[in-house]
């Protein structure tokens, strides 16, 4: 099957002010994402890669360039229209887990089924089976002050693949973890690519995670230095 991009940033600036200092925090990034990649995005702290992914998951507008979210130019759309279109065909893994702490594992997976209007036993079939894939079906009617770092960031990804995204975006996803709960949570993230045949993107500073990926992006200074696969980093990094 032929693959295309499901996001295509076109000579993309990010530009914040800081008092009477502008700060380039994306500089004409051109950058295309195709469909059912595994893309890592690389770079030190300060060098652009979180507003990058902000870009990428249309969490945020540039100041100049045009961002195309399957063929669409997102520039046109309205707030609400974004927000749809995040909760339908994106989903989001954040380093902080952001899980609703007065809400079970199972409650939280189905809480963005709830926003899309999918009936309520929809939601929970489909809740129960994400729980199975990360392996906390027992863990279902627990809250999240009940599970470890490792457990909530499995919840967390579970919630994200809830609506059958096309995309999925995670933020540090292992940056609060240990090595051993970072693995499972890697292990984890392959595991529903390989099963659920969407796209993700990976966001992060540690060169490990980039061994799971077919894409890596290395970024700096707000532009990007280096687009290969994986098999280029390791080659480019010895």
């Amino acid at each position: 099957m032929e693959k295309k991009p499901i996001i295509r940033l076109q000579d993309v600036w990010k530009v914040y002010q800081l008092g009477k200092v502008d700060v380039r925090a994306l500089q004409g990034v051109n950058l295309e994402v195709e469909t059912g990649c595994f893309v890592t995005i690389m770079g030190p702290s300060g060098s652009g890669k979180s507003t990058l992914l902000n870009m990428i998951g249309c969490l945020d507008a540039p100041s100049k360039g045009k961002i195309f979210l399957d063929k669409e130019d997102t520039s046109v759309f309205s707030e609400s229209k974004l927000s749809q279109i995040r909760g339908k065909k994106i989903g989001f893994i954040f380093q902080q887990f952001n899980l609703l702490h007065n809400l079970t594992a199972l409650e939280n997976v189905m809480l963005p089924m709830v926003f899309q209007g999918i009936l309520q036993e929809k939601r929970i079939n489909r809740a129960e089976h994400l729980l199975d894939l990360v392996g906390l079906k027992e863990r279902a009617k627990h809250l999240p002050a009940e599970l470890s770092g490792g457990e909530r960031q499995r919840v967390a990804i579970a919630r994200a693949f809830a609506n059958e995204p096309e995309l999925v975006i995670a933020d540090e996803p292992t940056g609060n973890l240990d090595s051993h709960s970072g693995k499972k949570v890697m292990e984890m993230l392959t595991k529903f690519h390989q099963e659920e045949k969407g796209t993700l993107v990976v966001v992060t500073h540690d060169p490990m995670i980039a061994e799971y990926s077919e894409q890596v992006i290395n970024i700096k200074d707000g532009q990007i230095i280096k687009n290969h696969s994986q098999a280029e980093q390791v080659l480019w990094q010895k």
